[in-house]
């Protein structure tokens, strides 16, 4: 998941609404999900399937050599369960990158090995590099001139402490969704006016023009390296990019991402007047030999709705911090599993049946969007020449839509990205009339501890691609288990936090949701196609809000 936050809290974003008698209008196949329960619960592959994912493959970072090896090792996979046209599915990304070794310790005032773990796309030490630890602020540019001529082979600590006692003992580390929280949350949140002229932009594009400055002063300055502290505690390095995947721009100078508990006692030593210093060695290389990335693709062909389509997917890149088990193997694995479940099962379904296992979420849903701007609907191309200077992620929105052929195809898409673990319903994205729908559906699997659906939107996963274009994209509603406590984007997020009797009941249900959208006479109702916001006018409110933001 990229969670750019893509998370708010699931319990903290629902509207329940009670399960009502089956709709006679809506046919449900029971004697189906009765093979489906059968085959997925008593036959399960999907451990297998993100075991080898996970431990054969590894990390996959967007780019790297290793996100290429997912990508023919899912496609292998899915034509040996007898999928078809399965193929990659190109698209831009830039440069890749991999490391190797990360060692950091402290020399002085004695020697400490240090956890730390370095940001993807910054260049490598060239070996072990020695330096005074220093402790800077670079907040805003106005910074940078109090420093010059000062950082020539210092390493850097760039944050405060962050005292242990922030961690809130209470929260719990595992969590599933209590009966109460689920049916307590029925209000729906009416949209944020704000969002509708900001469009969520503009602290993004803030953050990237100010990344450059940085990396442009310390190279300047000949600063050795930087560290930052991981954004969680306990030990855990929560990593993520720095440096920059676009070919010809400045990467900046090597940096890392320490433990919080060690980088504590290096700022305490240092206020305290005491002199600190450290070694960074980091195996780091760029990939320049394709500058594509690669969405995997395959399909259950369909018979006399054979030119519809039902999609399912989710986002097969990862960080490199762990090996990418719940975010998003776990994902990537209930959605191979729900194909195989489908095709072991002999079902020919009315419209086809397409797989996708995106890569470039984690770097802003680079592979869903390229995908919908390639088969679905695209958007004029800017003429504002500050636009055009950066990358098409950071650019405002265009409009109008411009609608292709395959857009009046898509009956559905389902997504799964919010950690190992089970459903217990899904988000409507505010559309009413899918709503008795997927309760239907859900019926047959309320015991398995499914059964709600909320009108509200959640945003963060890939399906998002797909409901900005005016598609039927959703996501699943997941206990949080240790995702957001643990797993997400950190060195903890391997296989050992992957909950297999979850990820076997996410199966079921995904499968069974995927048949029925398959075999339904007519595609899933559609919201209406987005349309350029009217801009609403800002307020001195507004504008001060913005400031202390």
């Amino acid at each position: 998941m990229i969670r750019i936050h893509k998370l708010v809290p699931v319990f903290a974003a629902l509207a329940f609404l009670p399960l009502p008698a089956l709709r006679a209008e809506e046919p449900v196949d029971l004697a189906m999900v009765t093979r489906i329960r059968d085959e997925g619960f008593r036959r399960s592959q999907v451990m297998e399937t993100l075991t080898s994912l996970t431990t054969e493959v590894g990390p996959r970072l967007t780019g790297s050599p290793q996100a290429k090896e997912a990508n023919e090792w899912t496609k292998k996979t899915l034509e040996g369960w007898g999928l078809v046209n399965a193929h990659l599915e190109a698209y831009p990304f830039g440069r890749g990158w991999s490391f190797s070794r990360a060692a950091v310790r402290m020399t002085a005032p004695r020697e400490v090995p240090l956890a730390a773990l370095p940001k993807a796309w910054t260049p490598g030490t060239d070996g072990p590099v020695r330096g005074a630890a220093l402790r800077v602020d670079l907040k805003e540019e106005k910074d940078f001139e109090k420093h010059k001529g000062k950082l020539a082979g210092k390493i850097l600590l760039l944050d405060p402490p962050r005292p242990a006692e922030d961690v809130d003992p209470a929260d719990p580390q595992f969590k599933r969704l209590t009966a109460e929280e689920l049916d307590g949350l029925l209000d729906f949140e009416l949209p944020d006016d704000r969002d509708r002229f900001e469009g969520g932009r503009s602290g993004r594009l803030k953050r990237y023009n100010f990344r450059r400055a940085v990396h442009d002063f310390l190279v300047a300055e000949k600063v050795a390296a930087i560290v930052e502290i991981s954004s969680w505690g306990q030990g855990i390095v929560r990593v993520g990019g720095g440096g920059s995947n676009e070919p010809g721009e400045n990467v900046g100078v090597p940096a890392v991402v320490m433990a919080s508990e060690p980088y504590n006692q290096i700022v305490h030593r240092l206020d305290e007047g005491q002199e600190v210093e450290l070694e960074v060695d980091v195996a780091a290389r760029f990939h320049d030999e394709d500058p594509n990335s690669y969405n995997t693709i395959a399909e259950i062909p369909g018979t006399d709705k054979r030119d519809q389509v039902v999609m399912l997917g989710a986002h097969l890149d990862s960080w490199h911090g762990g090996t990418g088990a719940t975010d998003n193997g776990a994902g990537v694995a209930v959605v191979m599993e729900a194909v195989r479940i489908l095709k072991a099962l002999g079902v020919k379904p009315r419209r086809t049946i397409r797989v996708a296992l995106w890569t470039g979420e984690e770097q802003g849903l680079l592979g869903s969007v390229a995908y919908v701007k390639e088969h679905f609907a695209t958007r004029p191309e800017t003429t504002d020449p500050e636009q055009k200077k950066l990358p098409e992620r950071m650019r405002e929105e265009t409009w109008p839509l411009k609608l292709k052929p395959e857009h009046a195809k898509l009956a559905a898409y389902f997504n799964m990205d919010n950690g190992t673990g089970k459903f217990r319903g899904i988000y409507a994205e505010e559309n009413a009339a899918v709503v008795p729908i997927f309760k239907a559906w859900l019926e047959p699997l309320s015991d398995l501890g499914a059964d709600r659906v909320t009108l509200r939107k959640t945003g963060g996963t890939d399906h998002v691609a797909m409901d900005r274009v005016g598609l039927p994209g959703f996501q699943f509603i997941q206990d949080p288990m240790d995702y957001f406590t643990l797993t997400h984007h950190t060195n903890l997020d391997t296989l050992d936090h992957a909950r297999r009797k979850d990820l076997m009941q996410a199966s079921v249900v995904m499968a069974t949701f995927v048949y029925h959208a398959a075999m339904r006479d007519q595609p899933l109702p559609r919201k209406p196609v987005p349309q350029k916001p009217v801009e609403k006018k800002k307020t001195k409110k507004d504008e001060e809000k913005k400031e202390e933001e």
